[in-house]
């Protein structure tokens, strides 16, 4: 019985040491080698070298220059990485419909030259909470009010949206999408290039 107890032990302690520990420092050591800027969480810089988000957590937009991401359930304030989750409201819940219909007022009020309907995607959060996408058709729906807000023309506005589409992963799998960080460090970098055109 003593032996059994051992030999269970140091099995136990093999397994321990070689799943928790040998292999993941293994698998951190090829990613860092292999893939470093996904490793370390495909951080963006601006211009000035300094870090502004992730490629693969949305963050919050309010200014009516920018585009605006998915609602979020993420934390009480929304976009909280550390309380990822959705809001776990069925279809059936009058919590959801009368939030749905609040940020579909809200939105129609911020985007009179967009029109009904609102895309779902910009009422409804996402499983994560975090989603950094929206569809095409979604920031083509708010290009109106930031071609207004920045004093471009709309054509401006949705030709950086087609630039900024992502398609489907190995061509087969997900959608097409835009990334709402990057369209919006895009939009900046167009702002800044008209101006410096103008000089």
């Amino acid at each position: 019985m003593g032996r059994t107890i051992v030999v269970a032990l140091r099995v136990a302690a093999v397994t321990l040491c070689l799943t928790g520990i040998v292999y993941p420092l293994v698998v951190t050591g090829i990613a860092q080698v292999l893939f470093p800027r996904q490793a370390n969480g495909s951080m963006l810089t601006s211009d000035k070298g300094v870090e502004i988000g992730s490629a693969l957590i949305g963050q919050a937009f309010s200014d009516p220059a920018y585009f605006h991401p998915r609602a979020s359930a993420a934390g009480p304030d929304g976009w909280d990485a550390t309380a990822s989750g959705g809001s776990n409201l069925g279809p059936t819940s009058k919590k959801l419909r009368d939030r749905v219909q609040s940020a579909t007022e809200r939105l129609l009020e911020e985007n009179p030259d967009a029109g009904p309907p609102v895309p779902d995607e910009l009422v409804t959060t996402s499983a994560s909470g975090l989603d950094p996408h929206l569809s095409p058709a979604a920031a083509i729906w708010q290009v109106p009010r930031i071609a207004r807000s920045r004093n471009v023309s709309p054509e401006r506005v949705r030709a950086l949206v087609e630039s900024n589409v992502e398609g489907r992963t190995f061509g087969v799998l997900g959608e097409p999408r835009v990334n709402v960080l990057l369209l919006n460090l895009a939009l900046d970098r167009d702002r800044m290039t008209a101006k410096r055109a103008t000089r």
